[in-house]
């Protein structure tokens, strides 16, 4: 049980990482400024539906993250 816990904490610990990397800036900074043209042929609400998604999969990921933190935690005392 012990050894499954760390193996999914590290498979949890990654897709997290990856996760928030996914994720855009909420500012565009210089290069929303230089190309600012993007945006309309990207589509606004593609965008705001995949930052949706990432977002909430950013949730789940962490809430996991606490939980099996807590569990290994428990095992190593």
């Amino acid at each position: 049980m012990e050894l499954a816990a760390k193996i999914l904490l590290g498979i949890v610990s990654v897709a997290l990482i990856l996760v928030v990397l996914l994720q855009s800036g909420k500012s565009p900074g210089l290069s929303g400024a230089i190309g600012g043209g993007a945006e309309h042929l990207m589509g606004k609400t593609k965008a705001r539906g995949i930052d949706a998604l990432l977002n909430k999969v950013t949730v789940v990921l962490a809430i996991l993250f606490m939980g099996l933190t807590l569990l290994v935690g428990y095992f190593l005392k």
